[in-house]
């Protein structure tokens, strides 16, 4: 196994310690940031959660630079992001951090494009890769996370509700990307319905 699906399969492990820390009846005490207080579960688990993304940037990157682009990569690395995705957004609905019918959402076009990539493998033995527009939903999303898991803490001048905003956009790029995978794979349903 090459170093980039070693990251792949370290995204996949990292789930169930970040499930641990958010949801363990843990007191770690809470941070004064500013106005705003912010309970050090919720900050563990946005650095666990970060950590983990960083390894879907950096597993790629590795890939690419130094040509170990494999399929077991190009199924696990968006396997592993849509685990981690749809797990964080679980939680914050838990949580009341995020409506419920955004996720909903979110988790219906993860199982509908992951049930598009299956049918395409079934076809013609090829993995579809990510392509821009997905790499654009999975970054804002990822984004909208750790900023909802920190309370939307001011950096410097921002006083937005920063996540919520982020979450909005990420719905957008989510439904965007959904259709444009669909569009662009339509041929998959020739002939079958």
């Amino acid at each position: 196994m090459n170093l980039p699906n070693k990251l792949t399969v370290i995204r996949m492990l990292m789930i169930p310690i970040f499930m641990v820390v958010v949801l363990a009846p843990l007191d770690w005490g809470v941070l004064s940031v500013g106005n705003t207080q912010l309970a050090v579960t919720n900050l563990a688990g946005a650095v666990i959660f970060a950590v983990a993304s960083f390894t879907d940037w950096l597993d790629g990157e590795i890939a690419r630079k130094q040509g170990l682009v494999t399929n077991f990569g190009k199924f696990a690395d968006p396997l592993a992001d849509k685990m981690l995705v749809m797990t964080a957004f679980v939680l914050l609905v838990e949580l009341g951090k995020a409506p419920g019918w955004v996720v909903v959402i979110i988790v219906c076009r993860e199982l509908a494009i992951t049930g598009l990539r299956l049918l395409i493998v079934e076809q013609n033995g090829s993995v579809m890769a990510a392509a821009w527009p997905g790499k654009i939903k999975t970054a804002t999303q990822m984004f909208a996370i750790i900023f909802l898991y920190i309370n939307n803490i001011p950096f410097n001048l921002i006083s937005l509700p920063l996540g919520e905003i982020l979450l909005y956009v990420c719905l957008f790029f989510t439904l965007y990307s959904g259709v444009d995978y669909f569009v662009k794979n339509a041929g998959v349903f020739k002939g079958s319905m």
